[in-house]
């Protein structure tokens, strides 16, 4: 797995990093790669989607997002910042994916990983460390990271601006689907135990965390925005630290943690596409929206009074 970390971090630390350079990195392997670049005011970053096919049709289709402002912030600052880790793991996630594809180690189900790639974003003012800004809203990341092939999804991001999860390693939010928080997932959960062989590392969310950017509410960071954009399950999963790290923090993306992570997403893959590990328990669920009615008004920018 360090291997493909590797990749990705040599495909990612470059001035001109560029979803080109990512589809030429997975170039003869048989997975599809799609790149779409967007250009705004504030700057540009290429959109890149990877599909490694399953075998079995009806199986599941699980969605990874690398979720990141930009893997560089230059010029303010050189080279790979701290939250470029949504990127490096979805893409070390897709090497590692393509490479047991192209030897017929195939899932059972499709897997859609999606991130971008930009060198040079902006920063943003964000309590208690500065986070990374991006040159494209939240809107278009989702619109482009977010599919409704994806079953479930998986949003892996930098998480350690914060005084709320204080140690070194990756974290598991609970599910969050249709507004509504619900329990850690006990599959996941075994397969983060089995690829640390530690205890099950949780990250508290509250609500604000859950609804969309653009409220004037406080965020911890944007690992669950997708959950704005689907109705599919999510689950964010956070790389973290002991102490705040700021977004644009160089010298910050911790290797053996990175490889645990992308070990826990492809431990997932497996386990979710072949029917071993659900997201949530669709019976509760039900239930919760049969007493509470539906939460889905959490998903939208809300209303003033």
């Amino acid at each position: 797995m360090f291997d493909k970390i590797q990749r990705a971090y040599d495909v990612l630390d470059h001035p001109q990093a560029s979803g080109s350079a990512v589809r030429d990195a997975l170039d003869g392997t048989g997975v599809d790669v799609d790149v779409t670049t967007i250009s705004t005011d504030d700057g540009t970053t290429d959109f890149v989607k990877v599909v490694v096919p399953g075998h079995d049709p009806e199986a599941d289709t699980l969605g990874v997002v690398g979720r990141l402002g930009g893997a560089g912030a230059r010029p303010a600052e050189i080279g790979m910042v701290s939250d470029a880790d949504g990127a490096i793991v979805a893409l070390a996630t897709a090497f590692q994916l393509a490479e047991m594809y192209d030897r017929d180690d195939v899932l059972p189900g499709e897997v859609r990983i999606a991130t971008h790639v930009c060198p040079d974003a902006p920063t943003q003012p964000h309590d208690p460390v500065p986070f990374m800004g991006s040159p494209v809203d939240m809107e278009t990341m989702n619109d482009h990271e977010v599919d409704e092939e994806m079953d479930a999804v998986l949003s892996v991001d930098a998480t350690k601006g914060n005084r709320v999860h204080c140690e070194r390693g990756f974290a598991l939010s609970p599910t969050v689907k249709e507004g509504w928080i619900l329990p850690p997932s006990e599959g996941l959960l075994d397969a983060q135990e089995r690829v640390t062989g530690e205890p099950p590392s949780t990250l508290t969310l509250t609500t604000q965390d859950i609804t969309p950017y653009g409220n004037d509410l406080h965020h911890i960071n944007s690992i669950l925005q997708p959950a704005t954009a689907t109705d599919a399950p999510v689950v964010g999963v956070a790389t973290t630290s002991v102490n705040p790290v700021p977004g644009s923090g160089t010298g910050a993306n911790y290797i053996p943690e990175l490889a645990e992570a992308t070990g826990f997403v492809l431990e997932a893959a497996k386990d979710f596409t072949r029917g071993r590990a659900a997201f949530y328990d669709d019976e509760e669920f039900d239930r919760l929206q049969s007493l509470y009615g539906s939460m889905d008004r959490l998903q939208t920018p809300g209303e003033d009074a």
